[in-house]
């Protein structure tokens, strides 16, 4: 059983930055890819970033190229989002997840482990 819990969520001005880090707790972490996700009111759970259980691989939504950076450190059992120039509409929840085993790292139904969550405002 793998438990997550996210850090590092806050209140910043648009064009600011923030970090998210995600501890993870109960596995052997580097078995497992990583994500994260994001909700804003009213809308769907989204995609955010993605990476593999090495770190080897990373993918990220179109909305957030270039402006995040998804990274990890199995070693200290971390995963971390780097938010860069951001916008009024990354407004949201942040939920970092992990699994074993996907086919798709943007389906977050194929993720088993979830964070409680970390919010994220961004004010124009």
């Amino acid at each position: 059983q793998v438990q997550l819990v996210e850090s590092g969520g806050g209140l910043v001005q648009a064009g600011g930055s923030l970090r998210l880090s995600c501890a993870a707790s109960g596995g052997t972490i580097g078995t497992y890819a990583m994500g994260w996700f994001r909700q804003a009111p009213g809308k769907e759970r989204e995609f955010v970033a993605a990476i593999s259980r090495a770190g080897v691989t990373t993918l990220y939504a179109d909305s957030v190229k270039g402006r995040f950076i998804i990274s990890r450190d199995n070693a200290k059992k971390m995963m971390y989002l780097q938010m860069n120039s951001l916008k009024p509409e990354d407004t949201a929840v942040y939920y970092c997840a992990s699994a074993s085993g996907l086919s798709d790292y943007r389906a977050k139904n194929e993720y088993r482990y979830w964070g409680q969550g970390t919010q994220v405002t961004v004010s124009s």
